[in-house]
């Protein structure tokens, strides 16, 4: 969840009188020492006690304009899996330029109390401070809190400073422990202007903003400061929990982007944040991107035989799609732009997303067809900022080709992916659609896919208790192309078939078919004739049968008492079982499933059972459905409670009993 906030001045805050203010380093109390679980999250194993940081622009001992950022933070180790906490790591940036960041002042200390009770405190040695390079641009400063152990209180804090003063510091309110109190203040001289967007779903506890006369000096300039101080008390901690995007998306934090600067040594002011305009003019134009694009002679040829035979724009964009997904062989690699030109990488028969999509588009294009590239990022990527262009934003791209008044979108990334299936990565909020001749332009990447899974079983209870008979699965939509990858990870499909049956408790699977295993527009069959010894139970005359030992739902993905983020499957689901069960003359059924019949409100989904009886056989069904893709925090409960509801039905046993 993004709340834009107006530009550097705020209109979203009140000038007032007050002051941000750091804690004291080197004080600890002997409540923090005692203190032994926090009251707010007693299942925590650290807590932030206080946290405070400060960042402001400034002109440094060299002359040079920097950002300044100091850090300071105290920290309640509760139990031992808490330790993680005092392992620091601090990113610092070296730009092609030679400018770099700098770390400088780390101090860092552990209190404890000893076997008398008393308070003792260990500091951080400097030796034990180290550099470590990752990569030509990237080093860490890392270092260990001394004397970890169960009650202690750790405290460290350091200085930085960058001379990328269009990269001003975001503050994450929120982590993975609680946090007591949490302040950040920033320091803008009115050279500068800056967006700011309040991320998550935490309100602010305070928020000021006061002006500094003179507060910075550059050469012959000065200038007056924006000071804007935001604080937050009683943080929950942040829980990551199954189906959700990036948590960077949910996470209660203050982003800045660099919207305009005016330099306080030549008075010359320099738009940053582009318009959409303006980065469809740049991507046009990128020798990665929009200059591969316009590159039909790539392609020109080779299509003609591709689409030959084909009389129809669809039938000739697939003939395109299945020609590119065997072309190329995906190394796995996200980004929107070709690394090294089309052309390189179809001679290497492999490249990254934005080789074989960028390459799909250039086909289709050069198949007399209307394609486009769409940009977005991908669900661990985070979502994109739709206010402005942010570059960044965007990791991967997509191809979208318009026939007869319907758009299809494409990756040719996976060679299993039927055309117009996008794979679950790319289903993320907004894509932008980049045309090489119109305006760039939003559309929802929430698609109209769907899961169908549908189980038929057909058994009969022999006298010796038994069960013989026929298993159907047809999957279709994403839920087919999701199994077929799973039995193409097998050599064969007798491999395949040979894990299933290691894999289903006490079944033993006599003969078998798959169908439509490569016809990807069509749903996948996979039939079995089996043999069962599914009993767990024996009572005298008694037979106990779960029916559902094939994909039986045990636990319960929703586990908060609250989630304050939405529950994004990335698309609907349809699940369906059917048992038919046939029985000796003399047996019954003398416990039969219990009857459900639930809804989700706005008409999300059910989940519904039947049961019917006939001459020695019954027939019971099994239905889930989930119809939207994407559930509110306020539909949380309804969904933990439909879970609860469906693994309590799937525990239950049919008892047969003789008459």
């Amino acid at each position: 969840m993004n709340k834009p906030l107006l530009a550097l001045l705020l209109l979203f805050c009140l000038w007032q009188p007050a002051m941000a203010q750091d804690f004291p380093y080197s004080k600890v109390t002997l409540e923090e020492l005692q203190m032994r679980s926090y009251d707010k999250d007693p299942n925590a194993h650290a807590v932030v006690l206080a946290e405070f940081g400060k960042a402001r622009i400034s002109e440094s001992n060299d002359n040079r304009i920097k950002i300044f950022f100091d850090y300071h933070v105290k920290i309640k180790i509760l139990d031992n899996k808490g330790f993680d906490k005092g392992t620091v790591s601090i990113p610092v940036y070296i730009g092609d330029d030679g400018a770099e960041e700098s770390i400088d002042n780390i101090e860092a200390v552990t209190y404890y109390t000893d076997d008398n009770g008393s308070a003792q405190k260990i500091e951080l040695e400097n030796t034990k401070i180290y550099p470590e390079k990752e990569s030509k641009h990237l080093s860490r400063y890392k270092f260990a809190l001394p004397g970890l152990r169960p009650g202690c209180v750790i405290e460290y804090k350091y200085s930085f400073s960058t001379p990328f003063y269009d990269d001003f510091p975001s503050w994450h309110f929120q982590d993975d422990i609680p946090k007591v109190y949490s302040e950040f203040e920033a320091h803008i001289p009115g050279f500068w202007v800056y967006n700011a967007s309040l991320r998550g779903y935490l309100k602010l506890t305070k928020n000021t903003a006061t002006l500094e006369n003179k507060c910075f000096t550059a050469g012959a300039a000065n200038a007056d400061c924006s000071l804007l101080v935001f604080g937050m008390s009683n943080i929950p901690a942040f829980v990551e929990e199954d189906y959700m995007t990036a948590e960077k998306n949910y996470l209660s934090a203050i982003y800045f982007e660099l919207s305009d600067y005016t330099s306080p040594y030549t008075n010359v002011k320099t738009k940053w944040t582009k318009e959409w305009p303006d980065l469809d003019r740049q991507l046009k134009n990128n020798f990665d991107f929009g200059a591969q694009i316009k590159k039909k002679g790539i392609f020109k040829e080779r299509i003609v035989p591709v689409i030959a035979g084909q009389t129809t724009d669809l039938g000739k964009a697939k003939a395109v799609y299945n020609y590119i997904q065997k072309s190329f062989k995906w190394n796995e690699h996200y980004g929107f732009g070709t690394d090294d030109g089309l052309a390189n990488a179809l001679a290497a028969h492999t490249g990254s997303a934005g080789d074989i999509n960028l390459s799909l588009i250039n086909a289709l294009n050069a198949a007399g067809l209307n394609a486009d590239a769409v940009l977005l990022s991908t669900r661990e990527n985070g979502t994109v900022n739709t206010l402005y262009p942010v570059l960044t934003d965007f990791n991967y791209v997509v191809a979208k080709v318009d026939i007869d008044g319907k758009s299809y979108l494409l990756d040719a990334t996976d060679p299993l992916l039927p055309f117009g299936v996008l794979p679950l990565r790319c289903l993320n909020d907004k894509g932008r659609v980049f045309s090489m001749d119109k305006p760039s332009y939003f559309m929802d990447m929430n698609l109209p896919q769907k899961e169908r899974s549908s189980y038929s079983l057909d058994l009969t209870l022999q006298n010796d208790g038994k069960i013989t008979g026929t298993i159907n699965h047809i999957s279709s939509g994403y839920e087919a192309y999701k199994n077929r990858k799973a039995i193409k990870k097998f050599n064969s499909v007798e491999e395949y078939v040979e894990q299933l049956n290691n894999t289903f408790p006490k079944t033993r699977i006599i003969k078998s078919q798959i169908t439509n295993l490569d016809s990807l527009d069509l749903p996948l069959g996979e039939s079995f004739e089996v043999e069962i010894n599914a009993i767990d139970k024996a009572n005298g005359d008694k037979i106990a049968f779960n029916p559902f030992f094939l994909d039986k739902i045990d636990t319960n993905p929703f586990k908060l008492a609250e989630r304050t983020f939405p529950v994004d499957w990335g698309m609907s689901s349809e699940d369906t079982f059917v048992l038919t069960m046939h029985m000796p003359p003399q047996m019954t059924v003398e416990t039969t499933p219990q009857m459900m019949a639930v809804s989700l409100p706005n008409s999300g989904g059910k989940f519904l059972t039947s049961y019917e009886t006939g001459d020695n056989s019954f027939t019971f069904s099994h239905v889930i459905q989930f119809s939207k893709s994407i559930y509110s925090p306020e539909e949380y409960p309804y969904l933990k409670e439909l879970y609860n509801d469906i693994i309590q039905s799937e525990k239950a046993e049919l008892i047969f009993k003789k008459k």
